[in-house]
């Protein structure tokens, strides 16, 4: 097909830049739905500002929090999830010269899209992450991010929520031709940092997984959530299919429960299929976060469900979430994709009643809103696609005090949006 040549005259230059500026309000205007109940939201379509360092893309996002200052942290896996033709200066020799290097793992925005500070990566005294997971700031201004691991390489003709998913190994060798390198540790720890990124705890030990019950280990950890009132952070130990609780400053073990509220681990549960009765176990947890009046959060994702208990463990209601979502798996040349489930992430509504839940839901390219009390849907945003306000994997979301919404997207994604209420 031949492309089209359009002619523009009698406009000057201005009036040329008011014709496009007025075009892209349309195309990047809200794909959103509601019931009539749920708040509507409008992309910010040029959020983040770009980088000072203009080589620098982001990877995979795997965490996006808000602080108590309104900044906005980002973390990304890196260059082990850009594509070949996006590590140019990376390479050995380069192929590039001006495009691209990965951006440090760790990123602090203002929420104008500013870049304050940057940092990550490996250093002494701790592990830095395969695959980092997700992050919280605590109320000294502290960063923990949590060591979610490479997804599992599932077993032929399973899928990533099989039972024995959280067990298998990541594939090896992906990384180029040649002799495959001895695995590293399979990641299984949770990592406190200043918010300048000095080092200050470490919660577990990557290779070291000594089962469900355990009070010094985790297994995969995808999620992290702090505790103000008793100063403690809630992870989401996602290979052990539980949520468990430290103290924020020494990292003593204080307690853990699995779904349900139950204290005991369960079998683990046969893959998900839309009409058998709820699983007793988690699958895969995925988020955790604490709301204003102490109940805890959890999503289950490829259970498409959420959970909510007492910060004791004990077990208060859940929802469904999108009932009949599947799934797909497939390996690529950064590892392992996985888009099973729809709920990856929450976060609740800025009010003082947090009257709504935000939820990613990545396999079906939204975020879903749902009234907090009843949790049910009243609303969604987002839809498939690049363009601004839709998405590829969106898998991480948060909320600032102004109520503006902040979605990283995994995988493909690569970018973190913001949404400003209407």
């Amino acid at each position: 097909m031949n492309p089209r040549r359009v002619r523009v005259s009698g406009f000057s230059r201005t009036g040329v830049a008011v014709i496009v500026a007025a075009s892209a309000l349309i195309i990047f205007g809200p794909i959103a739905r509601s019931q009539g109940r749920a708040p509507r939201y409008q992309v910010q379509a040029l959020w983040p500002k770009p980088f000072p360092n203009q080589s620098w893309v982001l990877g995979s996002i795997t965490g996006v929090t808000v602080d108590a200052q309104n900044h906005i942290w980002v973390v990304h896996r890196g260059g082990d999830s850009l594509e070949n033709n996006e590590k140019g200066m990376m390479l050995t020799p380069p192929s590039a010269s001006l495009c691209c290097t990965a951006a440090p793992f760790v990123l602090e925005f203002d929420q104008a899209g500013a870049l304050l500070s940057s940092w990550g990566g490996p250093g002494q005294g701790y592990q830095w992450p395969q695959s980092p997971g997700g992050l919280a700031v605590d109320g000294k201004g502290n960063v923990w991010i949590t060591a979610a691991g490479l997804e599992p390489a599932p077993a032929r003709g399973r899928g990533p929520n099989d039972p024995t998913a959280a067990e298998q190994p990541a594939a090896a060798g992906r990384r180029g031709a040649g002799a495959a390198a001895p695995p590293a540790p399979g990641d299984a720890h949770v990592i406190k940092f200043s918010r300048d990124g000095k080092f200050l705890l470490q919660i577990g030990t990557p290779g070291k997984m000594d089962g469900a019950d355990s009070q010094t280990t985790l297994n995969r950890p995808s999620a992290i959530a702090y505790d103000a009132m008793a100063n403690e952070v809630f992870v989401a130990d996602t290979g052990n299919r539980r949520i468990v609780v430290f103290d924020a400053d020494s990292g003593k073990y204080k307690r853990h429960w699995f779904a349900y509220g139950e204290k005991a681990a369960g079998s683990a549960p046969a893959p998900y299929a839309a009409n058998d009765p709820p699983s007793k176990s988690f699958r895969d947890v995925t988020c955790v976060e604490i709301a204003r009046d102490g109940n805890v959060y959890v999503c289950d994702r490829s259970s498409n469900r959420i959970q909510v208990f007492q910060k004791n463990g004990t077990f208060v209601k859940e929802a469904i979430v999108s009932k009949n979502t599947l799934g797909a798996t497939v390996t690529g040349q950064f590892g392992v994709v996985s888009s099973y489930g729809s709920a990856w992430d929450i976060a609740f509504s800025s009010d003082a009643q947090q009257r709504y839940v935000f939820i990613a839901d990545g396999h079906n390219k939204k975020v879903r809103i749902f009234q907090r009390d009843t949790l049910t849907e009243v609303g969604t945003f987002g839809s498939g696609g690049r363009y601004p306000g839709q998405f590829l994997a969106v898998g991480s979301i948060a909320t600032d005090a102004q109520g503006n919404v902040y979605a990283g997207e995994q995988h493909h994604g690569k970018r973190v949006q913001k949404f400003v209420a209407k």
